[in-house]
Order: structure tokens, then sequence, then C-alpha cells
């Protein structure tokens, strides 16, 4: 099945607090979304195994996305070339236009190795002539594709960025984001308040801010960027 956009992320929840505002939009625009996690976040905090993977599935429904697990382990994450070939594959299948990772990360290791995993990943997608590869078979059936923009959302377990490419107003979509985080009480103290889900608001609301608007979701890009008009930007908060 073709998607429009990927977003590959270590753990469950991932995505929805990176970015989850961001999805939502690109749903409600009609753009087909696949999240990929690279495990399914065992063990969690508050629940017993495979209440975390449902609530995934749930969230990604709230958000408008579908959702697969790569198989990994939580907390053991690293940039091998079998996950590198395995992203890859998934890129040759679903064919999108955009990836979305994780970068500047050093907090959680299994954040650090999303970048390399994906970037890699996104290169081998484009390559030819896998079944004259040891170990590359598993891309030897797969057509090459070359995405358009390979974006990294800010991974909010580290400082807020004062530099990045650009940022999306998802002040319409964050009931919807805040109702997917709300999902995850396998890892969320959601009905007694958390204080990393307040945290990751008051970034939010902290980039938002910086636009004067309710709230923004930050993102850097692998190329610079470029536009065939320039009007498609929307007013600044000083021009």
């Amino acid at each position: 099945m073709a998607y429009d956009f990927l977003v590959i992320a270590a753990h469950p929840d991932d995505a929805e607090v990176q970015m989850g505002g961001t999805i939502a939009k690109l749903a409600k625009m009609g753009r087909r979304a696949l999240i990929v996690d690279l495990c399914d976040g065992e063990p969690a905090d508050y629940s017993e195994p495979g209440i975390r993977r449902e609530q995934a599935l749930s969230a990604a429904a709230l958000l408008g996305a579908d959702r697969e697990f790569l198989g990994g382990q939580d907390r053991f994450i690293v940039d091998n070339i079998p996950t590198r070939l395995a992203i890859a594959r998934l890129i040759r299948q679903h064919r999108p236009g955009m990836v979305f990772g994780t970068t500047g990360a050093c907090i959680h290791p299994d954040h650090m190795a999303v970048d390399p995993l994906v970037t890699a990943a996104v290169f081998y997608a484009r390559l030819k002539n896998w079944a004259r590869v040891p170990g590359g078979e598993i891309l030897a059936d797969t057509e090459p594709w070359e995405i358009h923009r390979l974006f990294f959302p800010h991974c909010k377990m580290e400082p807020a960025w004062g530099d990045f490419a650009f940022a999306v107003d998802v002040s319409d979509t964050y009931p919807i984001k805040k109702k997917a985080l709300a999902v995850y009480s396998s890892i969320f103290t959601v009905q007694s308040g958390d204080r990393l889900l307040d945290l990751y608001e008051a970034e939010d609301a902290h980039m938002g801010r910086m636009f004067g608007i309710a709230y923004a979701e930050v993102f850097k890009s692998q190329s610079p960027l470029i536009v065939s008009d320039p009007t498609v930007f929307l007013p600044g908060l000083h021009g």
C-alpha cells in the first residue's frame, strides 16, 4: 500500500509526542500516514505486556494514521545493517514522498539510533542491484524508491531547539494530539496529571508563541528547503 509519508520512531508514543499535531493535520488534508515503531515499547511502566502496543494502535487511529512495529527491543535499539535494510524495504514497499525520523538526540540511546538508521535507509532505498550484495536479499524483490524529503521533528526529551528549518501550526489539531497521548496510560500517569506531558505541551506552546499562535511543532531538514513561490509562507510575528 502506498503512503504519502512515513514516520519512523523508536517507541510507541514518540511519533505522537514529537509530531502528533502534524500527523493529524496531514491526515485531515487527505495524506496517508504510516507510523513505524522500531519496537513495541516493552517493558512499559504501568501496564502488562501487550497493552502499550494496543494503545499505540488506538492512538494512531485517532491521528488518522496506520501503524507497524518493526520488532526491536526497547532499550537495545542500535544502528545496524539489518534494521537499516528493514526500514529501506518499508520505504520501497510504501513509496512515500516524505519520511520523518529523529535527530539531535543524546539522552535516550534508542532515540540516538534513529537518525543514522533512517538516513541510511533512505539512501539504501534508492539503490539498485541488491541481489549482488551479500545480505541484501531483503531488498532484491523490491524496486528502488527515492523520497522527496527527509525531515526530523524535535525529540522532546532533549533541550528545545533554538534553530530549526520550519514550524507547523498545529493549533487546530492539538486537541487530537492530546487525546492520542492520553491513550498511553501504560507510560503516562494521565488521570492524576503527568509531568512529562505537561512539559511536552509547554514546549509546543513556547514554539507557537514565537509565531503568535497557540501551538507549533518544529522540524529540521536533511537538505536545504526550496519553494517555487515565496508567498506560501504564513505571516511572521514581526514580519
